[in-house]
């Protein structure tokens, strides 16, 4: 063996030094060794920049021209811990190694690989000198050690301008998306930016589905109370879309996963700001203001919006229905308008105790208050007889949302140890104030008699999280996070139904109607995860959580208690990613989770704030659980990136709404009443392909194609077929000359099964059928948006959208079940132009104070 190492070694040793002789012979010099390149790359904090860029580049001389030029050797992303390697570098190249990533300042530098002098003594069959194999050795394996990444701080005439951002990043547990050049949305909600976003389905009413199911909506990695509805569009940065969420999230849950909202944020010393203003066609408009300061230890930002709203939907239905043997067909023609009024205000402060310590302290304050009305033509024929309605429905509902956020970071001596303390409130009050008039029409379309139902009510509820995360790294580049979180949540309602019937003239009570209630649910949850890399292996993040939880309700109004106690239930998480190349990786994980039924679906108390809507809870139900597993293959090149990943849930005991035949306890005849059951069981799986590129330096794509199936079990005689479906977006961004940029958004969805919807508040739903009960037909939808930059160093710009050009995005609903079917069809604020205007300013200078280093996810939000 010695002889076999000592021959090897004079043989490198020879070649190295023959190479180095003027007019050496090429083609010993190609017999040169190859090399090894690695390193790390950390943030100015020390912690590790994952998925950068590191390209490795050779320089030639072009012989036509006579120029030098440089070629790509190699191109890797960096680790979870921020390593990179290279294997067979040529030695004699010269070499450069180029490191980006997102909002950071590019890092170039010069490879040179100096190898020690040979070793004269060196013979054949001659033991290697220790010291001269380790030189070597240390020669061919250059490790670059930690390579430290500056905040991209560009100054550009006081005014900051930020690097281009990827479309798309790829991490362990999750995908991340820019939505920075989503010009669409300006102006508008996270609702609008929803409906660009890739594997992300919006329908009519603005509720968000991510494969077919309600997802979690996280804000800066927080539970909210806060709807997309009050998000503005032009505070988020990216968003995160976490299919299988790991044990540091929540267990309870949709089993769709989790949509993290990112907000801007800003990480630079000086201050700057930005003002939105807006209009859209049917009389809305919006006006938006933000400003960030950061001075020495002290980060201070404000964000203030106020929006109003014009919406207009048009649609009708037809349901055929037979109950006692008695056939009917009821069809109704909607025209619905709601004006409505929405305030937002955020103000945030972070303060560096020291270099490793910082407090953070954030309030929230928001409020709107809607007047939707609604008029409704209905027609119901029965027994040969035919009875017409004019039905207006008056509403005016209203919120005052409140919210505190609290943090400490708390930086150790080791590189990445960090211990974090967050605590999270959301409160407030909200009200609401119904009146439905409903004129019965006689033979001679005149009034022959007025029914009149007003509903009013008032709650007050109260969301509050109390966390501490630990996060340990080791030398071998293994990390672990533990943490501890405890969840309260309390509601309370007070709502009074009263009718006055035709030929009355004073209101009644309806207490059977009348929901006054109180409930609290709490969670207390712990966990750990390890994460690291086995060489040449898999890197992996494995946790366990476990979850336990109570529950308890009251109706005021009779006395009735709910009680249950769900026991302690281990949740385990699986993530392994593994490197194919220098651009290609596997990943695929496993998780387990649950969605415990809420206190609206628990009530067996009958919703009669809709007559023709009627809803009740099921005190019967029990939580469901999902097992869910994704297999992911992902390409990244130096323009895009490919996504293709297929994934399969399966859940026991899916809580799903059902639409059957009971007795009304209000007028005490048979009716169809909206509940919630247990299904049996519910599969669904499918695969699911993105693609984000750069075609060309002024064309940006992103595509996105969603094939699946679903389908639910509720016995053996009332199952859901299974349908194949298919959903896709293709999203264009075109940046054109002097300051011209140009988005045109394309979105398909395919005929499917309805999807779960889990999420209930007060009030009847949004639609009539049930989740295991009927499919919805197909349809699509083509937005366009135009985007001038102009002023000095493009401070202003003006957005021109329009959305829905063709009148395409109504939505065709069919269900069916005992003894009913129906057609229900909405379009809602087809072909709506908005324009926007928006102006940034700001002072940007690195040299202008001393700044601490020490950055917090909770930092000021940045408009840019």
């Amino acid at each position: 063996m010695k002889k076999i190492v000592s021959s090897l070694l004079f043989m490198v040793m020879t070649v190295w030094a023959y190479a180095q002789m003027p007019g050496a012979n090429r083609g010993m010099a190609n017999m040169m060794p190859e090399g090894k390149l690695s390193g790390r790359i950390v943030d100015e904090q020390g912690k590790p920049v994952t998925q950068a860029t590191v390209i490795l580049l050779k320089t030639t001389v072009d012989s036509a021209s006579a120029t030098e030029k440089e070629l790509l050797l190699q191109s890797v992303s960096s680790s979870a811990s921020g390593s990179f390697s290279f294997t067979s570098v040529p030695l004699r190249d010269k070499l450069t190694l180029k490191i980006s990533a997102i909002g950071y300042a590019a890092l170039d530098m010069p490879i040179v690989y100096e190898m020690p002098k040979p070793d004269s003594t060196a013979q054949p069959g001659k033991a290697p000198d220790p010291a001269m194999l380790a030189k070597l050795n240390a020669a061919l394996n250059k490790d670059l050690g930690t390579l430290s990444l500056l905040a991209d701080a560009t100054q550009l005439d006081e005014v900051t301008v930020t690097a281009r951002k990827a479309l798309l990043e790829i991490d362990i547990d999750k995908k991340v998306f820019n939505v920075e050049k989503n010009i669409v949305s300006a102006g508008g909600t996270a609702i609008d930016v929803m409906r660009n976003m890739p594997s992300v389905q919006v329908d009519i009413d603005g509720n968000v589905k991510l494969r077919n199911a309600a997802p979690t909506i996280f804000v800066d990695g927080r539970p909210t109370t806060l709807s997309l509805d009050q998000i503005p569009a032009d505070v988020i940065e990216k968003v995160e879309i976490i299919t299988n969420p790991s044990a540091k999230y929540d267990a309870s849950g949709s089993m769709a996963g989790i949509l993290n909202i990112i907000l801007k944020k800003n990480k630079k010393t000086g201050y700057n700001g930005t003002v939105n203003l807006g209009a859209d066609r049917f009389g809305g408009s919006n006006l938006m203001a933000s400003l960030n300061a950061r001075q020495n230890k002290v980060n201070l930002s404000l964000t203030a919006m106020n929006m109003r709203m014009r919406n207009n939907t048009e649609g009708n239905s037809e349901r055929a229905s037979t109950i006692n043997g008695i056939d009917a067909l009821t069809t109704q023609d909607i025209d619905s308008k709601t004006k409505g009024m929405m305030t937002f205000g955020r103000l945030g402060i972070d303060y560096d105790l020291s270099e490793r310590t910082t407090l953070s302290l954030a309030g929230i304050m928001a409020g709107g208050r809607f007047k939707p009305e609604e008029q409704t033509h209905i027609v119901n024929s029965s027994q040969g007889t035919t009875s017409v309605s004019d039905r207006l429905a008056n509403t005016e509902r209203s919120f005052k949302p409140r919210g505190l956020q609290a943090g400490l970071v708390q930086k150790f001596a080791t590189e990445g140890e960090e211990l974090t303390a967050d605590f999270n409130y959301f409160g407030g009050k909200n009200e609401m104030d119904g009146l439905y008039t409903t004129n019965y029409l006689n033979a001679n379309s005149q009034v022959g008699g007025t029914q009149v139902q007003q509903n009013i009510g008032s709650g007050d509820n109260m969301f509050m999280t109390i966390q501490m995360d630990y996060v340990k790294p080791f030398k071998n580049g293994m990390k672990l996070e533990t943490g501890l979180r405890a969840q309260l949540n309390e509601i309370s309602n007070i709502n009074e139904n009263r009718l006055k019937a035709v030929g009355e003239s004073d209101f009644r009570d309806i207490s059977s109607a009348s929901s006054n209630y109180e409930s609290n649910n709490s969670v207390y949850a712990a966990y750990a995860s390890l994460a690291g890399d086995l060489p040449k292996l898999f890197s992996y993040k494995v946790g366990l959580r476990a979850e336990s939880s109570t529950y308890d309700g009251k109706l005021l109004n009779t006395g009735e208690t709910f009680s249950n106690r769900y026991p302690l239930n281990l949740f385990p998480s699986l993530f392994l990613s593994r490197k194919l190349s220098d651009k290609d990786q596997v990943q695929i994980s496993a998780t387990r989770r649950v969605n415990r039924p809420n206190f609206f679906q628990l009530i067996p108390f009958v919703d009669y704030t809709d007559s023709l809507n009627i809803t009740r809870g099921n005190a019967d139900l029990v939580p469901e659980f999902t097992t869910s597993g994704e297999l992911s293959y992902s390409r990244t090149g130096n323009k895009g990136t490919f996504l293709a990943s297929v994934y399969y849930k399966y859940t026991d005991n899916l809580i799903t709404r059902y639409l059957s035949q009971e007795t009304n306890p209000i007028t005490g005849n048979l009716d169809f009443i909206n509940t919630y059951i247990n299904a049996s069981s519910s599969q669904n799986y499918g695969a699911e392909f993105t693609y984000t590129t750069n075609l060309k330096k002024w064309w940006d794509l992103t595509a996105d194609l969603n094939f699946y199936n679903s389908r639910i079990d509720i016995d053996e005689e009332n199952s859901q077929d299974p349908m194949w479906t298919v959903f896709g977006k293709l999203n264009n961004n075109f940046t054109l000359q002097k300051h011209w940029s140009v988005q045109l958004a394309f979105e398909y969805q395919g005929k499917t099964n309805m999807p779960v919807t889990q999420q209930q508040n007060f009030g009847p739903p949004s639609q009539a059928q049930s989740s295991s009960q009927g499919y919805i037909k197909p349809f699509y939808g083509l937005d366009l948006a135009i985007k001038k930059s102009f002023l000095k160093n493009e401070m202003a710009a003006v957005t021109l959208s329009v959305s829905d050009i063709l009148r395409t995005r109504g939505n065709t609903i069919v269900s069916y079940g005992e003894g009913f079917s129906q057609t229900y069809y909405r379009l809602s604020n087809p072909q709506i132009v908005k324009l926007n205007l928006s102006f940034r300013f700001g002072k940007m200078d690195m040299n202008m104070f001393k700044r601490n280093k020490t950055q917090d996810s909770m930092e000021g939000m940045q408009m840019q």
